[in-house]
């Protein structure tokens, strides 16, 4: 008894472990094309930014 339930859980182990290794969705590896990195703000001068600043009062 002890003995069919261990080779019947050992032969679904090994179909399921089958299964996975076979069913698997190959998918391509992508490469980078560029690694520079990208610059999304353009240049800003401190000059301009103290112009845009707020008098304080103090």
């Amino acid at each position: 008894m002890i003995l069919t339930i261990t080779l019947t859980f050992t032969l679904l182990v090994f179909v399921n472990l089958l299964l996975l290794k076979f069913s698997c969705n190959k998918t391509a590896k992508t490469t980078k094309v560029n690694k520079q990195p990208v610059i999304l703000a353009p240049y800003l001068e401190l000059d301009a930014m103290q112009e845009r600043l707020a008098p304080t009062g103090s």
